[in-house]
């Protein structure tokens, strides 16, 4: 094990706060060309199904909470259920699935976000070995139209659809509703549609579902997950038991410690991703902890919720996307009670979505040693919907953003050749099986050895020692030539953009495509631009971007990231700011804050004309 105490720091050695890693043995080699990357440090036995650790956890703490979430009531007490509790209804709701004959073949699908129905729905379902699928509020609440939306349910045939709010959802509902599938309900009620309510799955007595149970095994499907990286129809990750189960045993050999106090979360990351729904959801459940569900989301509309829920609940690990990190930080500043709680055990950040630029994390770090006089632990990775999601993690002495570390246990890593790149492609019992139904698919995202070949590049942190680990290297996907033929490395340009232009820009996008000179499209953090320009709170967007004192601020951005720009591919030409955030109907943003270069090149074409001809006034070009 590794017990990590010092972090090295600009000005000297900073003491870190103890945490229990795992450091596994690592065996690289090359053959054939490829290089091979394979964790050695084998893996644990591990359960057959995700629901053994909700039996297990029944057995030993009953009563320990295993889900809480605030009332929407005046007086906001955590309603909790506990693990005995959380068992006694999964089993009456997988009954309850049972008969009304869902499968493989006719999932249930559940289209609220994080509440407590939606937790007893998932493990119900699975305890009885039938798969669900969490779906993003936003193709309901948002989208203009419901053709994602119709798409997922083509893909799926489900047997029945969840909403916790039948006004809320009643759009949609009534758009895509199947006629052979039956509407479930919390709350409220769909125009024209009947429906079942929640409460009755909870009334039914278990007959058949232990037999259900135990018939469940490692290949079982457990959920689909929808991925799309790009503008392409959605695709169902087929997430079975094993995979799950695989990649938490993965987790607790990675971070050792989860299993010597029960993890405490406080999380609002989206069940319809992998990362809350499967790393989340699966660390509390795996080692017996609580998760508190955090109704906050870092918006500025939201974040005061989860503020008042970090000054009360205590995380002993805390994840969130980069947006996240950097307002939790500005609020520390000037909330001394904020701080105190928030520190008071926690024991490591992971960032989710995106790397934490070098800035946020230097922010992070700072705050941390402010309160407490020790670093923590900001653990780095990688991993995917496909893999369950994680593959590898940073848990040795290199710290810093970019670094994606090692194999964890049970995973092999194939490194292959593509132009002056290395596509990262792994295999391991968290792989998952294919995308369901989509047999043209699979024959192209497995290789002959059936590794899956993710898209992402790796390199070595140090050629001379590849046991250390990788730093990433971007999507192979984003990268293009220069009209010049020069190939332009579109994830380390990208990421250094956005480190530099901190606090002001939220994400951006390259362009170039068979141009002359490299460009950028910036989604600006407009409250940050809004104090910027110095202009009254009712001045729009694009009067804010247009304003003198932020034209100024970007264009001396230009000239700091072309200071050291080695050739035509690190030189940024010009750059555009968006008045127009991304768009969810579009495909241009991901529920977890994520930019989708591809969508938002294909969508903004014409902006993307006007960048390089000139013709729009705010263009701003380098000197």
């Amino acid at each position: 094990m590794n017990q990590s105490m010092i972090a090295e720091q600009s000005g000297g050695t900073v003491k870190r706060r103890p945490v229990r890693l795992g450091n596994p043995q690592i065996a690289a080699y090359q053959a054939d060309g490829l290089w091979h990357v394979d964790a050695v440090t084998p893996l644990e036995a591990f359960p057959t199904r995700f629901t053994d650790r909700l039996e297990s956890g029944a057995a030993a703490h009953p009563e320990r909470t295993l889900v809480a979430r605030r009332a929407a009531d005046g007086d906001g007490e955590w309603i909790r259920l506990s693990y005995a509790e959380v068992l006694r209804r999964a089993r009456s709701i997988g009954q309850a699935l049972l008969d009304r004959g869902l499968s493989a073949e006719r999932p249930l699908v559940i289209l609220s976000g994080n509440d407590l129905e939606h937790f007893q729905l998932a493990l119900g379902a699975m305890y009885a070995g039938i798969p669900y699928a969490p779906v993003s509020p936003s193709y309901c609440l948002v989208a203009a139209d419901f053709t994602k939306l119709s798409e997922m349910l083509a893909k799926l045939t489900p047997g029945a659809l969840f909403a916790c709010d039948g006004a809320a959802y009643s759009r949609a509902i009534g758009a895509v509703m199947p006629a052979d599938a039956e509407l479930i309900l919390a709350n409220g009620e769909v125009p024209g549609v009947e429906s079942t309510s929640f409460q009755s799955l909870l009334d039914v007595a278990p007959s058949t579902v232990e037999a259900a149970h135990a018939a469940v095994g490692v290949d079982t499907v457990a959920k689909f997950l929808f991925t799309s990286g790009s503008i392409k129809k959605p695709k169902a990750v087929t997430t079975t038991h094993g995979m799950l189960c695989s990649n938490q045993q993965m987790l607790l050999q990675t971070f050792p410690f989860m299993g010597d106090e029960p993890p405490v979360l406080l999380d609002w990351l989206p069940w319809n991703h992998t990362f809350g729904g499967s790393h989340n959801v699966g660390i509390v459940l795996y080692n017996g902890g609580t998760l508190y569900l955090d109704d906050g989301k870092p918006t500025p509309r939201d974040f005061p919720t989860t503020l008042r829920n970090l000054r009360e609940i205590a995380p002993t690990m805390y994840f969130n996307i980069p947006k996240g990190f950097e307002m939790l930080t500005d609020a520390m500043k000037t909330d001394a009670k904020l701080s105190a709680n928030f520190f008071s055990r926690v024991k490591l950040f992971l960032c989710a979505g995106a790397g934490l630029s070098q800035a946020a994390w230097d922010r992070l770090d700072n705050a941390a040693i402010a309160e407490t006089g020790e670093s923590v632990r900001i653990i780095t990775g990688l991993g995917m919907t496909e893999t369950s999601p994680s593959c590898t993690f940073g848990t040795g002495n290199i710290i810093k953003a970019g670094y994606v570390g090692v194999p964890a246990p049970g995973c092999k890593v194939k490194l292959v050749p593509f132009g002056d790149k290395l596509e990262a492609r792994f295999s391991g019992p968290h792989v998952m099986p294919g995308y369901w139904r989509a047999p043209d698919l699979n024959a192209a995202v497995f290789d002959e050895d059936g590794y899956y070949c993710t898209g992402d590049a790796l390199r070595f942190v140090d050629p001379e020692k590849p046991e250390l680990g990788f730093m990433f290297d971007g999507r192979i996907a984003e990268d293009f030539k220069l009209g010049t033929g020069t190939f332009v490395s579109v994830g380390p340009l990208r990421a250094k953009v956005i480190s530099a232009a901190a606090p002001y820009v939220l994400d951006a996008v390259v362009t170039g495509i068979d141009r002359n000179a490299v460009g950028l499209l910036l989604f600006p953090r407009m409250e940050h631009c809004q104090a910027l320009s110095e202009l009254g709170p009712d001045a729009g967007a694009a009067e804010v971007l247009a304003s003198a004192p932020v034209r100024a601020w970007f264009e001396r951005l230009l000239k700091l990231l072309n200071q050291d720009a080695s050739g035509s591919s690190m030189r940024i030409d010009r750059l555009l700011l968006l008045a127009e955030p991304p768009s969810v109907d579009h495909r241009e943003m991901t529920d977890k804050g994520s930019i989708n270069q591809s969508a938002v090149l294909t969508r903004r074409a014409a902006v993307v004309e006007a960048l390089y001809e000139g013709t729009d006034p705010q263009v701003i070009i380098a000197a």
